[in-house]
């Protein structure tokens, strides 16, 4: 372990990168109102004064550290920009930003090598938020390399692969995508909202302008879907040479974390629709 001004400081890069607000009281109306908050509900949530939050947004009043971390609390801020709140009124972050691989997560790696295994026979990966490949279990990586023609004995890389990109890209999956349409327009709720977290000119931004720039999908994304069938989820229609696969997917976050990068990681669990295709991945095994 390091001194805590290094820990600080190691914490206080990744968050100065993804800066947006460049003073708290910018940052502090922004998010309460996003969340749909009036300065009363707010001031009942967290039991500061309605009188001192409209201070603190009229920059009239400063804020103390612990105010910052209640008032992310209230309001439900993702923790990423907890540190970039308290980056604008000039205290250092309070959430570190470590690698999966850092030894101080080995038991959420422990977990998480423990919930792929038991998604099998069915795929299921680990993303980061902004849907950047972090693992994935061996039904996951043999649907890709069969959607990609890969041979069978290729890795899938750990670094660089988007999933959003490779499901969305035309080259890529969504060739085999049927309802790509449909799927898209769920696919980037998760990196919109992300974007609208960030801000202009954050790296969330820059990828949903990339997303966007792929043929067909922001015509796709403003389309609405008027498919009349009554379904409690959106099925996923893959289709390749004589196989047909119907699959639907749930996504799981880590509860009550305390770290960033464990707290941005979604599991993607990918489900069997019909029989027919709960039996294609049986086959596989």
């Amino acid at each position: 372990m390091g001194s805590p001004q290094a820990v600080e400081k190691q914490g206080a890069e990744p968050a100065a990168r993804n800066r947006y607000f460049n003073d708290f009281a910018t940052a502090l109306r922004y998010w309460r109102d996003k969340r749909g908050y009036s300065q009363l509900r707010l001031s009942a949530e967290s039991h500061i004064s309605q009188r001192h939050i409209s201070f603190l947004e009229s920059g009239r009043s400063q804020p103390s550290r612990e105010l910052i971390l209640k008032l992310g609390t209230a309001l439900d801020i993702p923790l990423r920009q907890r540190n970039v709140m308290l980056l604008a009124a000039g205290f250092a972050p309070a959430y570190q930003e470590r690698k999966l691989s850092d030894p101080e997560l080995a038991a959420v790696k422990q977990a998480l090598d423990f919930m792929l295994a038991q998604q099998a026979p069915y795929p299921a990966l680990v993303v980061d938020r902004l849907w950047n490949l972090v693992m994935s279990n061996g039904p996951a990586a043999m649907m890709i390399r069969w959607l990609l023609d890969m041979p069978d004995s290729q890795p899938i890389p750990r670094e660089g692969v988007n999933v959003l990109q490779l499901m969305l890209d035309p080259q890529a999956i969504r060739k085999h995508l049927v309802n790509w349409q449909d799927v898209s327009a769920d696919l980037l709720h998760w990196i919109q909202r992300e974007a609208m977290s960030d801000g202009p000119g954050s790296e969330a931004t820059r990828l949903l302008e990339q997303l966007l720039a792929l043929p067909g999908i922001k015509a796709a994304s403003q389309t609405p879907n008027l498919d009349t069938r009554v379904l409690p989820f959106l099925a996923m229609t893959i289709r390749k040479d004589d196989v047909e696969l119907n699959l639907f997917t749930s996504i799981a976050t880590m509860g009550t974390p305390h770290d960033v990068t464990v707290h941005e990681l979604r599991i993607e669990s990918f489900f069997p629709a019909d029989a027919a295709t709960a039996a294609w991945f049986k086959s596989r095994v």
